[in-house]
């Protein structure tokens, strides 16, 4: 890793270097295109350089509009940068580890489980395709993310970004977790590995995306507590987390995701008399989940016969999506549309294994055709439409329909509306397909599975007022595919109706704010099948302000998050997903969880402190993530973001 780091203090300095040039190089220099150097043509012997602004560093999605760093110092960074996936994860409670996931409150549609292998608890930080972000920087860039973690251990992001000339910019991106935890047996060590790069042709007639992704999330796996009545009556002797004694002694499970991407466009003719593009992609990603065990649990069995004899006590699945996709695409300023063919080869695999009452395939794959569209309409400044479509046939995992529909216009000035209507129509995810376990109890292959289908109904209004944003989905899941109590894959014969309703508002009076989120949800039927809490609320009051002569911005404020209590699903290590509740399960929820927290911005550096779960100072901890799993205790929590253009 080192020499990696010396290869890139190397080009840094290289191109740093090339900020001095000669005079005579100016009519070299394309004078259509602004730069924040500017080298003055003979008038004056001296070099005029410009200090770059905040305008000058930017970042996109593939094929998107560009956007500027935010180095401002908004009330909603703290709901992002105190987490250490740097995401806002309302609508879920943490374990007790950074690291190790968390339980869903509310129901939602994770793109990157269709037609691959992702285990629900492994899926909190993984980067889809639509994640990665390219860079356009006008001088080498860094910027770092630090979180501490729970006892021993930390989480950080590095980002390296610079571009070599006007057209090309590489970056890389590493994150590093490993957090010790407070219980027993459960170490998080996770990290991430991301290379991309973009390049845009001088001419504009050719534009390519790339980049490499390495994601790994480990865990170890104590099965939860032992002693749930210790836990809650707040036992002295219990405060010493690390002497609970735990149901699992020797397992940890680990995921690993990988894939490599190109996605490049060429313009053939003049683009303003003929706006045509030719675009292709091509990517192959990979999955692998593995359950591993020192020795055999017997949390896990009550008999000899329960264990299947000769079986390894390391498990192993995975799956492999190759993917490839020409289009065409009509691209002007008000309509563009995109549409092409998609070849695919998926694979799905498990560990061999022979049963006499149960037969499970090794491996399973088959090769795909389909077909994909993307429609973007803008009218007038205050309409836009965009739609996606993507549709494909297979023997072995079923017909594949997805498509999305997004409506934002603007009736009034400064209120906006957003409506949707989604819905897919694809196979279970690959974990519910089958497992092979040393455990015969947790043997299963799925072999008549159904597609899953989900239509989606909704959207939100976006009010002056208050900042105020109110939304309401429906949801219809038809086939809904679950795990009983048993831990056994199962799908309804009656379809899952889901509604959820809401809002967001700021109240703000001088220096002192109110955030407020609010949602309501039920399920109208089936609620069995999918256990929620029916209100999830979240409340920042803080202070902000400008502090020493201007040279930094303080925000100070307490933050209560809450769900109602409710009879959760568990949570099943050796799946990484979550069960029905069994017969030893009991209501979680009803307990505020509050957090004290100082945030300070110091030119282009943040730093998050947050007083978590402060009520245990006073009052035993009787907060649960899962039944069996509690969530955190007090602690010191710190974030830092930083920020380095050079």
């Amino acid at each position: 890793m080192k020499y990696l780091f010396l290869i890139i203090f190397f080009i840094a300095s290289f191109i740093k270097a090339q900020v001095i040039v000669n005079k005579t190089d100016s009519n070299m220099l394309e004078k259509k295109q602004k730069d924040t150097l500017v080298i003055d043509s003979g008038t004056k012997d001296s070099l005029k350089i410009f200090k770059p602004t905040i305008n000058d560093y930017q970042y996109q999605t593939q094929f998107s509009e560009k956007k500027i760093f935010d180095t401002a110092m908004t009330f909603n960074k703290t709901f992002i940068f105190s987490q250490y996936n740097n995401r806002d994860n309302f609508g879920r409670v943490q374990f007790a580890n950074i690291g190790s996931g968390f339980n869903p409150l509310s129901y939602e549609v994770n793109a990157e489980q269709n037609l691959s292998l992702l285990p629900t608890n492994k899926s909190y930080g993984i980067l889809g395709i639509n994640d990665i972000k390219y860079y356009d920087v006008k001088t080498p860039t860094a910027t770092f993310i630090y979180h501490t973690a729970m006892k021993n251990g930390a989480a950080l992001q590095s980002t390296y970004t610079q571009n070599i000339g006007k057209r090309f910019n590489f970056a890389l991106d590493y994150m590093g977790l490993r957090s010790q935890g407070f219980y027993r047996n459960s170490l998080s060590a996770n990290n991430n590995t991301l290379f991309s790069g973009h390049y845009t042709s001088k001419s504009g007639d050719y534009e390519l995306f790339a980049h490499y992704l390495h994601q790994n999330v480990n865990n170890q796996e104590n099965g939860g507590i032992v002693n749930d009545d210790l836990f809650q009556s707040g036992d002295s002797e219990f405060r010493n987390r690390d002497r609970a004694l735990v149901n699992l002694a020797s397992s940890s499970s680990q995921y690993s995701y990988r894939r490599y991407y190109l996605s490049h466009q060429f313009t053939p003719f003049n683009a303003e008399k003929f706006p045509f593009r030719i675009r292709h992609t091509i990517f192959n990603q990979g999955n692998k989940y593995y359950y591993n065990q020192g020795s055999l649990e017997p949390y896990w069995y009550a008999s000899e016969a329960e264990i299947v004899n000769g079986f390894p006590l390391a498990t192993k699945k995975y799956s492999n999506n190759f993917s490839n996709t020409f289009s065409l695409v009509f691209d002007n300023e008000r309509f563009k549309l995109d549409a092409g063919l998609r070849y695919q080869m998926l694979k799905f695999g498990v560990n061999q294994i022979t049963l006499p009452a149960l037969e499970i395939p090794s491996e399973m794959k088959e090769n795909r055709l389909g077909a994909v569209g993307n429609l973007q309409v803008k009218l007038f400044d205050k309409f836009q439409v965009n739609s996606f479509l993507e549709i494909s046939k297979g023997n072995q995992f079923g017909d594949y329909l997805k498509t999305i529909n997004n409506i934002k216009f603007e009736p009034i000035k400064d209120y906006f509306v957003n409506a949707k209507v989604n819905f897919q129509s694809s196979y279970p995810s690959f974990n519910y397909l089958a497992n092979a376990s040393a455990y015969n109890n947790f043997n299963y292959f799925l072999s008549d599975a159904k597609n899953q289908s989900v239509t989606e109904i909704g959207g939100n209004v976006n009010l002056k007022w208050f900042q105020t944003q109110l939304f309401a989905n429906y949801f219809r899941i038809d086939n809904y595919t679950y795990f009983d109590a048993a831990a056994m894959p199962r799908q309804s014969a009656n379809s899952l109706n889901i509604s959820q309703i809401g809002g967001d508002a700021t109240f703000s009076y001088g220096k002192f704010h109110l955030n407020t989120r609010l949602q309501f949800q039920n399920a109208l039927t089936n609620k069995e099948l999918l256990p929620m809490p029916s209100f999830i609320g979240r409340a920042n009051f803080f202070f902000q302000s400008k502090a020493f002569k201007n040279a930094a911005e303080i925000q100070a404020g307490l933050k209560v998050y809450y769900f109602s209590k409710f009879a959760t699903r568990e949570y099943f290590p050796i799946l990484n997903e979550y069960i029905l509740p069994s017969a030893d399960s009991f209501l979680i929820g009803g307990q505020p969880i509050a957090d004290l927290y100082v945030n300070m911005k110091v030119k282009r550096m943040f730093f998050f402190i947050e007083g978590q779960q402060i009520g245990t100072v006073v009052s035993p901890n009787k907060s649960y993530a899962f039944p069996h799993y509690p969530v955190y205790d007090f602690r010191l929590n710190i974030g830092i973001l930083w920020y380095l253009f050079n």
